[in-house]
C-alpha cells in the first residue's frame, strides 16, 4: 500500500525525517511512499544494475545505483535505478562518493510493481528529463514492455523480443534487446 501525506510539508522538513522502508519520495509538497518491491521488480533491478555497471564502471564512464535518493527541482525521488556519468557523481572532501545527490541522474529507470499505477513514476521520469536526464525507462514486467523517454522526443514503447533497446549516449556500446532484459527474470 502506498502512503501519501495529507498535509503539505517543506522539502527541508521532509529531508529531516528518518528514511522509510520502502522509501518515501517528496513531490509537490507531499510525501509518497513507494510500494513494497516484489519479486520481478527486485530481480530486474538487481540484475540490470550489474549489467550496467559491468559495462561502464571499470572504465569510469558511469555508475548505476539502486534506490538512490536524488534531490533536485524541489523534489526528492528514489528511482529504482539511477545512473550517473562518472564526472557527475558527487564526492565529499575525502574524494569518496558523497551520501547526498542533489541532482537528477543521467539515466533514470523505474520498474513497475504489480498494482502500481504508472502515472507517478512517469511524472518522476519527466521531471528528470526537464532537469538534464538523457533518458528514462519505465519497465513493465507484466506486459514485457519498456517505455523509453528522451528529451523532446515521442515516447517509444518497445515490446518485441528482438528489438534493441536504446541506450544513453554514454552507454551506446551496450547492445541489449527486450528479450535480454526480461531474460534476467529467469532463475
Amino acid at each position: 500500500m502506498v502512503q501519501t501525506s495529507a498535509k503539505p510539508i517543506t522539502l527541508d522538513a521532509f529531508l529531516g525525517l528518518p528514511e522509510t522502508k520502502p522509501a518515501s519520495e517528496y513531490i509537490d509538497g507531499h510525501i509518497i511512499q513507494k510500494p513494497m518491491p516484489q519479486g520481478k521488480r527486485s530481480r530486474l533491478q538487481d540484475k540490470f544494475v550489474k549489467v550496467i555497471n559491468s559495462a561502464v564502471e571499470s572504465e569510469q564512464v558511469a555508475c548505476a545505483f539502486p534506490e538512490l535518493r536524488c534531490t533536485f527541482d524541489g523534489a526528492s525521488i528514489v528511482p529504482d535505478i539511477a545512473v550517473f556519468t562518472w564526472s557527475r557523481i558527487p564526492t565529499d572532501e575525502n574524494g569518496e562518493i558523497a551520501n547526498v545527490f542533489l541532482l537528477a541522474p543521467d539515466w533514470t529507470i523505474e520498474i513497475l510493481s504489480p498494482g502500481q499505477r504508472p502515472t507517478k513514476v512517469t511524472k518522476n521520469i519527466l521531471r528528470c528529463l526537464r532537469n538534464g536526464t538523457q533518458m528514462g525507462w519505465l519497465i513493465d514486467p507484466e506486459d514485457r514492455a519498456v517505455f523509453v523517454y528522451q528529451p523532446s522526443q515521442e515516447i517509444e514503447i518497445l515490446d518485441e523480443p528482438e528489438t534493441v533497446l536504446p541506450m544513453p549516449k554514454f552507454l551506446e556500446q551496450l547492445t541489449y534487446r527486450v528479450s535480454d532484459l526480461f531474460g534476467l527474470l529467469v532463475l
